[in-house]
């Protein structure tokens, strides 16, 4: 019984961070979609054609079947070395796919990118066991596989940046951090918006965390993938059990450039989050630009000049680190 009473309650949890998450994807692939239609940010969208580049889709780089990313590769194949950017799609982990940025995408490509958005395998009820680390070793995996076809193709990468909205921040963080020395290509570059980089039951109080720990322990054992207790909290073996999903804990000086935007009143991924990843970056003298946004939440829906400055930020750091040639 108390099993079963265990089980509901982690169920209940995560089912409160979905439903945010959700409404964000909902409306619009957590953040870039809606705020496309600002006359000012036209200028990062393209109509897609085949003048201006070709989409390869659902590519195979696992055996699982959202284990599929599509390419985004410019009409000129005639350069020695291209870069890649991945983009990594929101939906609270549960929901989403990569189809949901494929303006983004097609807006790097048409820069003279190669562009891959990646789908990793999501929490639902045909995949209970899924968690965060679970889809940040499918980002991993397909990394190798994403640069081969992208060869067979004609497009030699020599470097890349990794981005994404929300959960994809997430897991865009987790590669760029934690997983960039095993990278086939070096990553030169992170841009990322609203995307989680800590697990303290206190910063997530939007989900009454930090006066129930019991929930916080389930919620935190579901999106890690281990179990947490409760008495492991504020302990060693805590910030041992978390750290494999913990973006900036991986944070180190040699970690890549960021450029980072969080909206101050973010519910859906708590902005207290944020003040760990940038404390990091600052502490280890990252380069860095973050971006808040004071009067939005996780849409970064009411702050347009800011959401401009940005993508003009995101624009300036890929000329500076990974220029087109």
């Amino acid at each position: 019984m108390r099993k079963d009473k265990k089980k509901r309650n982690k169920a209940g949890m995560f089912i409160l961070l979905c439903v945010g998450a959700f409404i964000v994807s909902f409306a619009g692939s957590a953040i870039f979609k809606m705020n496309y239609t600002s006359p000012a940010l036209k200028e990062y969208s393209v109509d897609w054609n085949d003048e201006i580049g070709t989409t390869y889709t659902d590519i195979a780089y696992g055996d699982g079947e959202a284990n599929k990313f599509d390419l985004y590769v410019p009409a000129d194949d005639t350069k020695e070395t291209y870069g890649l950017v991945v983009y990594l799609h929101a939906g609270g982990f549960t929901t989403g796919d990569k189809s949901d940025d494929a303006g983004m995408l097609q807006w790097l490509a048409s820069k003279g990118y190669v562009a891959a958005g990646i789908n990793y395998t999501l929490r639902d009820d045909e995949h209970p066991e899924a968690s965060v680390y679970s889809q940040s070793m499918d980002i991993k995996s397909s990394i190798p596989v994403v640069v081969e076809k992208a060869e067979e193709l004609g497009y030699n990468l020599d470097s890349m940046a990794i981005s994404g909205g929300s959960a994809g921040g997430t897991l865009a963080m987790l590669y760029a951090y934690r997983d960039a020395d095993e990278s086939p290509i070096p990553v030169k570059m992170l841009f990322e918006a609203v995307g989680p980089s800590s697990f303290y039951p206190e910063d997530w109080s939007p989900y009454g965390l930090d006066q129930n720990p019991e929930a916080a322990a389930d919620l935190f054992s579901v999106m890690s993938g281990t179990e947490i207790t409760v008495d492991m909290f504020g302990t060693e073996a805590y910030e041992e059990a978390i750290k494999p999903i913990s973006a900036y804990r991986w944070v180190n000086e040699n970690s890549v450039p960021t450029v980072a935007a969080y909206g101050v009143y973010d519910k859906v991924a708590p902005f207290d989050t944020v003040k760990h990843l940038i404390h990091a970056l600052e502490e280890n003298n990252v380069p860095h630009e973050y971006i808040e946004f004071p009067h939005s939440g996780h849409a970064l829906q009411n702050d347009n000049d800011l959401y401009v400055k940005y993508m003009e930020t995101v624009e300036e750091y890929l000329d500076t680190y990974m220029p087109i040639k």
